[in-house]
């Protein structure tokens, strides 16, 4: 069966009746900002909040998130609220405020320079720092304070979004019991001897066990958290029905693959002003009869665009034939700029960039084009259907919706997607072209296979691909979660 917002609004009235929703994240689903004459409001470039906007605007109810925007003060009520999205308004988003000291030490401190690379295999280390903790402890309680004068006294269902707001949990129910508690965790969770060297590794696991369910993308990852709480913690953990009974209390621990809203992504990709942005984008590139590759990602260093430069390097030296006929487009939104491993990671490319281009181009071709800007919705749909075969070479993903974004804007069932194995997405989407980002021979060979594979093949596999998102999409995924904590009784 294929869930449809209309279905979820269904269940949403018979599960929660009068419970209010709440969502609490760290990123808002929409940012306002201050351009020159006006206030303009922005999606930002997150997986989560493109996953769960369709879910507040089927359910309604109240996301709680920091408002980060430049603009975001001036347009929220005397409750730091403000009615979303900006061109239909369905649900309310309640802002937050943190200091420039608190975003350092909770967001670009603990949250991404301990956990992050914690989660992680991307051989870069984790740097625990005391300081960054407290201050990560400090603002979970700001959240939590925020979220309770949202749900008063009420029977409440908080779904609270991932790494950052590990302790919120037991936060919330030490002043109010009644309200249920789920956490969809949107990161890996590493093997127990990995984790274990998180100096407050037991706070962490003792919060998240202050859910009443708490959700990963693969059962793997379950497997992993039940191991950690195993090895580390005071608690039953029963692998049978994959739950921990700490202090009394049950976490139920499972697998919901997160998606996308496929016929709202593929309804909007059929538009005609995605249809001229795509006429834009040959003329500002002069492109022809190319094959053109894409590649999307926020610029981090778990999704493998160097690698993913290096392949195309390779590909581009044992294949001459396809230079000048070849053309990739690295579209990346600058991420957490302010960390050491982050601005690394951008000298590395820009280098990588350079030295591929120097070393290919001709007066009228160079193969790589480094668009390094935030690109509106219309724009990203634009280039997903103008690519011949886009690239997602993460490292290690929890899932990765640029490729269920990919496959749900091919309307014209065309389009070759190579996908990472260590993609959560790549135990659904198996009719894409499965690699190994490492093996860069291999990578190299994928390129090729994607640029040489027959049209009625192309079809097949993304008729086949479509067809996994389309059944698997982000309402089924809200609606497992929701009839799992119905289940429980709750």
């Amino acid at each position: 069966m294929s869930w449809t917002k209309e279905g979820l609004q269904e269940l949403v009235k018979t599960k929660l009746t009068d419970r209010l929703f709440a969502v609490v994240s760290n990123r808002e689903p929409y940012i306002h900002v201050s351009s020159v004459d006006e206030i303009q409001c922005v999606v930002p470039a997150s997986g989560l909040t493109v996953a769960l906007d369709p879910v507040m605007r089927a359910c309604g109810g109240v996301w709680i998130a920091h408002g980060s925007g430049s603009a975001d003060r001036e347009v929220v009520d005397d409750k730091n609220r403000v009615s979303v999205p900006p061109d239909e308004p369905c649900y309310t988003l309640r802002r937050v405020w943190l200091t420039k000291e608190e975003e350092e030490g909770y967001y670009l401190g603990f949250s991404n320079e301990a956990l992050w690379p914690l989660c992680h295999i991307a051989y870069t280390p984790p740097n625990f720092d005391e300081a960054h903790w407290n201050t990560y402890k400090r603002v979970n309680q700001i959240f939590a304070d925020a979220v309770l004068e949202e749900v008063g006294d009420s029977q409440a269902f908080v779904f609270i979004q991932d790494y950052h707001l590990a302790l919120l949990s037991r936060l919330i129910k030490a002043r109010n019991p009644q309200v249920i508690t789920a956490q969809f965790w949107h990161i890996p969770w590493p093997n127990p001897e990995a984790f274990r060297i998180c100096p407050w590794g037991e706070e962490i696991l003792d919060g998240l066990l202050g859910n009443d369910l708490l959700g990963f993308h693969i059962r793997y990852h379950c497997d992993n958290f039940l191991e950690t709480v195993r090895r580390m913690l005071e608690s039953r953990v029963d692998n049978e029905r994959s739950a921990v009974n700490r202090g009394g209390t049950t976490t139920l621990v499972c697998p919901f693959p997160i998606s996308v809203d496929f016929h709202r992504i593929a309804r909007d990709a059929a538009k005609a002003e995605v249809t001229e942005e795509m006429e834009e984008i040959r003329r500002r590139w002069e492109l022809g009869d190319e094959f053109i590759g894409i590649g999307i990602d926020r610029l981090d260093y778990t999704k493998g665009i160097p690698h993913r430069f290096r392949a195309l390097d390779k590909f581009l030296a044992k294949y001459p034939e396809y230079q000048e006929r070849m053309v990739f487009f690295q579209l990346g939104e600058p991420s957490r700029i302010h960390i050491k491993k982050y601005k690394e990671l951008n000298a590395e490319i820009d280098d990588l960039v350079e030295e591929i281009n120097w070393k290919y181009q001709s007066a009228n071709w160079k193969p790589i084009i480094y668009v390094r800007e935030h690109l509106s919705p219309t724009t990203l749909l634009a280039f997903n259907r103008l690519a011949h075969f886009c690239i997602v070479s993460s490292l290690h993903d929890g899932m990765n919706l640029v490729a269920k974004e990919f496959v749900s804007s091919r309307t014209d069932e065309d389009g070759v997607l190579i996908l990472s194995r260590f993609t959560g997405a790549a135990r659904e989407l198996t009719e894409a072209i499965l690699l190994n980002p490492y093996a860069t021979d291999d990578f190299a060979e994928s390129i090729r296979k994607a640029i040489k594979m027959p049209k009625e093949q192309r079809k097949a596999r993304m008729r086949k691909l479509r067809q996994a998102v389309e059944e698997n999409n982000i309402y089924r995924w809200a609606g497992s979660i929701i009839s799992e904590l119905a289940n429980l009784g709750l």
